[in-house]
């Protein structure tokens, strides 16, 4: 159990810190910015490469929601829940952590604006001068993580190629950013949600409660899709 623990940290904390990075030290960067295209890649390839290294150790979840989730789909024990969630979360907090010691590195800052830090948001206008009502948020979050969900269960069902499961599951999570970085910076992720608000404080803290709600009640959703209406269950009793 402890090296499961360890694994989920080091998963989550290479998530945020691939993810969140790239999004504050790299896509604003005049003519060497990497956009949206780029900070989508990096939280892909972040859950992609880590997903090999640490997921046949603890399954690779690195989020509340995809633990969630799983528990609900029938493929993760309840008693490992919490202690999965808290190993999650410290990890995302001390990735971000490292990132706000790195930015300070070249001066002090000062977060001002919604999306700062890679935060998390909602009902502000932010990309392309749209701003999405917290009822728009919350249905691209909810169905989002459900989707993530059924991809991971998918992918990695006993009758499905597990070798490639890591690349459908990073696919899957850098096509999700492109849908959502302009709605809500993309959460589908309470771990990485509450590290980044941590630091920044105010407004990101306030609208957190969003970012936890969606994506559990989306991945819950999504393991109960995928366990009663997709899964083939005479196959899983061969």
């Amino acid at each position: 159990m402890t090296k499961k623990l360890f694994a989920e940290f080091f998963g989550t904390f290479w998530l945020v810190f691939g993810g969140c990075g790239s999004a504050v030290f790299a896509a604003g960067v005049p003519d060497l910015g990497i956009g949206l295209l780029g900070v989508a890649l990096a939280f892909g390839l972040s859950v992609l490469t880590m997903a090999y290294a640490v997921g046949h150790i603890s399954g690779g979840h690195f989020n509340p929601a995809v633990s969630f989730g799983l528990l609900f789909g029938g493929r993760f024990p309840a008693k490992e829940l919490i202690p999965y969630i808290i190993a999650q979360c410290i990890g995302a907090i001390a990735a971000a952590g490292c990132l706000y010691i790195i930015l300070n590195g070249a001066g002090p800052t000062h977060f001002t604006k919604p999306g700062d830090f890679a935060t998390n948001f909602y009902g502000e206008a932010v990309y392309n001068g749209k701003a999405f009502s917290m009822g728009a948020a919350f249905l691209a979050e909810f169905l989002l993580t459900a989707f993530f969900l059924i991809i991971i269960m998918g992918s990695t069902d006993r009758w499905a190629n597990g070798k490639f499961a890591g690349i459908a599951i990073g696919l899957a999570l850098t096509l999700i950013h492109l849908i959502s970085i302009p709605i809500t910076n993309t959460s589908v992720n309470p771990a990485r949600s509450l590290s980044q608000a941590i630091f920044v404080g105010g407004e990101a803290i306030s609208q957190l409660w969003l970012f936890w709600v969606a994506p559990i009640a989306g991945g819950i959703t999504g393991g109960l899709v995928y366990r009663y209406l997709i899964q083939n269950h005479a196959e899983e009793k061969v």
